[in-house]
This record gives structure tokens, C-alpha cells and sequence, in this order.
């Protein structure tokens, strides 16, 4: 009987151990989540602009009958064309690790 008691003893401890381990793990998560949606808020602030930027480098395109733009104007337009890209892919990249750490966070609570 005594030997079973010492098992049970043993059993909480590790159970409450991992309890422990599980709730820095939580907090740890938590905080990687939160660091993740402000660099997702930031990278789409950044494609908002860029793509606002991108738009006024065109208008003068539009508007001046549709003149071929300058060289200038289209590496312009052509840099701010790859920098809404690679802000957009960020954002995804972003989007899918916050749904993997929600996901991970729900499976602990």
C-alpha cells in the first residue's frame, strides 16, 4: 500500500509539474502571438502605403492621356509594384503563423 501511494505521489507531481510547464509554455505563446499581430497590423499599414503610393506614381499615367510614363516614373511604379508584393506575402506569412499560435492556444486551454 505504501509503494502505491509513493506512485500516486509521484504521478501528481509530474502532472503538476507539467501544469507548470504547460502555463509558462501558454504565456510564452501569448506573447508570441501578440508580437505576431503587431507585425501583421504593421506589414499591412506598410501595403496600405505602399499601395497608395504605387497609385499616385500611376495617376500621372492616367491622367496625362495615357503618355507613356518616363523612366523614372516606371521604376518607380515598378518598385512600389514589388514592395505591395513582398508586404502582401509578409502579411500571409504572418496571417498563417497567428492561426497556427491560436491554434496551439486552444489546444492547451
Amino acid at each position: 500500500m505504501e509503494d502505491s501511494f509513493k506512485v500516486l505521489e509521484e504521478k501528481i507531481r509530474k502532472a503538476a509539474d507539467r501544469l507548470r510547464n504547460l502555463g509558462s509554455e501558454n504565456q510564452s505563446l501569448k506573447s508570441e502571438l501578440a508580437r505576431a499581430q503587431s507585425g501583421l497590423q504593421e506589414a499591412q499599414r506598410k501595403a496600405e502605403a505602399a499601395e497608395k503610393r504605387r497609385e499616385a506614381a500611376e495617376r500621372p499615367h492616367r491622367e496625362t492621356g495615357g503618355h507613356h510614363p518616363g523612366a523614372e516614373d516606371a521604376r518607380e511604379v515598378e518598385s512600389l509594384t514589388r514592395e505591395v508584393k513582398g508586404l502582401r506575402r509578409e502579411r500571409e506569412e504572418l496571417r498563417a503563423r497567428i492561426a497556427r499560435l491560436v491554434e496551439t492556444l486552444e489546444g492547451l486551454e
